[in-house]
C-alpha cells in the first residue's frame, strides 16, 4: 500500500523504533495510521544484530509499509552520540531489509524528550520506577510513532529523513545468521502469532 495522490506518504501499518544502548522499543500502528500501540522490547545485540533481524521480521509479518526510527537530538537540535547510534541502527535495518528482499522505507524522525515523556506517562499511570525499565522503551517507541503518524496526517506528507540504502543491491550483508532471539518483552502478538 503506498500513498494515494492526496496522501503522499505510505498508508498502512507502520513500526516505530526507540533505539537505546541496551534495549530497543518497538511500537506499531493500525492500518489507518491513527493509534500507535506497544509491541515489544528487544535486547540490543550490537555484536550479532539479532535484534535487527527480529525487528525486520516483525515488520514483514505485520505487513508494515514503513519503519520510523527515533532520532534523539538535544534541545538545541544538535545531534550527539545517541543520534549517531540511531542513524547507524537505521542503516542496519535498511541493510537487513535489503538482505530479506523487503524494501520498506525507513525514516528518521526527531524524538526529542520521548523517553522523558514516556517516564512521565508511566508515573502518571501509577507504575513504579523499578518497573519502568521493562516497558519504557516500548512507550517511547509509541510516542515516536504516534508523533510521526499525527504529523503525516496533519501535514499531508511524509515526515523525517529517509535512510539511504548503503550497499549495492545483491551484496552480502555483514550480519551473521541469528542464533537466538534477544526478545525481552511482548505486548501484542504479531500477525503470525495471532493466526496460530
Amino acid at each position: 500500500m503506498s500513498g494515494l495522490p492526496d496522501t503522499p506518504y505510505p498508508l498502512g501499518p507502520k513500526l516505530g523504533v526507540d533505539v537505546g544502548l541496551v534495549r530497543v522499543g518497538v511500537a506499531g500502528c493500525d492500518r489507518d495510521g491513527l493509534i500507535a500501540t506497544p509491541i515489544r522490547t528487544l535486547k540490543r545485540d550490537p555484536r550479532k544484530n539479532n535484534d535487527v533481524r527480529i525487528l525486520v521480521r516483525e515488520a514483514v509479518e505485520r505487513g508494515a509499509v514503513q519503519i520510523i526510527v527515533g532520532l534523539p537530538k538535544n534541545l538545541s537540535g544538535r545531534e550527539g552520540p545517541s543520534a549517531e547510534m540511531a542513524r547507524d541502527y537505521a542503516g542496519l535495518v535498511v541493510e537487513e531489509l535489503q538482505r530479506q528482499s523487503a524494501p520498506l522505507p525507513v525514516r528518521l524522525v526527531d524524538e526529542r524528550l520521548s523517553t522523558v515523556s514516556a517516564h512521565r506517562s508511566l508515573h502518571a499511570a501509577g507504575l513504579g520506577s523499578r518497573d519502568h525499565r521493562k516497558v519504557v522503551d516500548q512507550v517511547a517507541a509509541v510516542e515516536i510513532l504516534q508523533h510521526a503518524i499525527d504529523m503525516q496526517r496533519s501535514r499531508r506528507r511524509d515526515v523525517g529523513d529517509p535512510v539511504p540504502v548503503r550497499a549495492a543491491a545483491g551484496t552480502q550483508s555483514t550480519l551473521p545468521t541469528p542464533t537466538e532471539e534477544p526478545d525481552i518483552g511482548h505486548s501484542t502478538p504479531s500477525r503470525r502469532e495471532s493466526e496460530s
